[in-house]
């Protein structure tokens, strides 16, 4: 949907851009011709857009967020695995000796064991739901900081719409190198983040 929306602001801009250079009609004096590339320069030093690859690699908030949901995704793996190795072993001794159970006992035991292995699917199954909405959290925490930020820089520099590339989606497909601000946006960012965590 961010996609969506963004490629509707570029459209719009676009198509703001080219309907004030058909309201001007042919250029007839170099006043003309002056004024419009003056419009096209506006433009382009209004637009500007951030590398977002270069952003996330560089920007510490995000790397300590990844770090700790990491840890907990290793964590969460680790206890999962453990129960689940303990299950198997379970099993195994049941298997070996279930030809000298009763058939109540072996009955009893396998019940327990289905019981088990029931409780260690849900103990999965919330695990990756827990750690699914703790991403998306972290995720939209993450967005509304670099927006937020984005903000205020853009207030101060004058622009008027920053656009995002990434390699993995990329919703521009050429931009040129003096219209990327990443680099100031990462430092800012950096900056304030190192401010929040004093």
């Amino acid at each position: 949907m961010k996609n969506t929306l963004l490629n509707a602001g570029v459209a719009i801009v676009l198509a703001a851009g080219l309907i004030s250079c058909n309201n001007q009609g042919a250029p007839t004096s170099s006043s003309s011709k002056d004024s419009l590339s003056t419009e096209k320069n506006s433009i382009n030093e209004t637009i500007v857009y951030v590398n977002s690859d270069s952003l996330l690699h560089n920007y510490e908030y995000f790397k300590d967020v990844r770090t700790s949901f990491e840890a907990k995704a290793k964590k969460a793996q680790a206890d999962l695995q453990s129960k689940g190795t303990a299950f198997q072993r379970e099993v195994a001794e049941y298997q070996k000796g279930a030809g000298t159970m009763s058939a109540e006992q072996r009955a009893n035991t396998e019940e327990r064991l289905a019981r088990k292995q029931e409780e260690l699917g849900r103990l999965n199954q919330n695990a990756s739901t827990s750690l699914g909405q703790e991403e998306m959290e972290e995720n939209s925490k993450l967005y509304n900081k670099v927006s937020e930020y984005l903000k205020k820089f853009s207030a101060e520099k004058g622009y008027k719409l920053v656009l995002t590339y990434s390699t993995s989606n990329p919703t521009v497909l050429y931009a040129d190198k003096s219209l990327e601000v990443t680099k100031e946006v990462v430092e800012g960012l950096n900056a304030e983040y190192k401010k929040e965590k004093k």
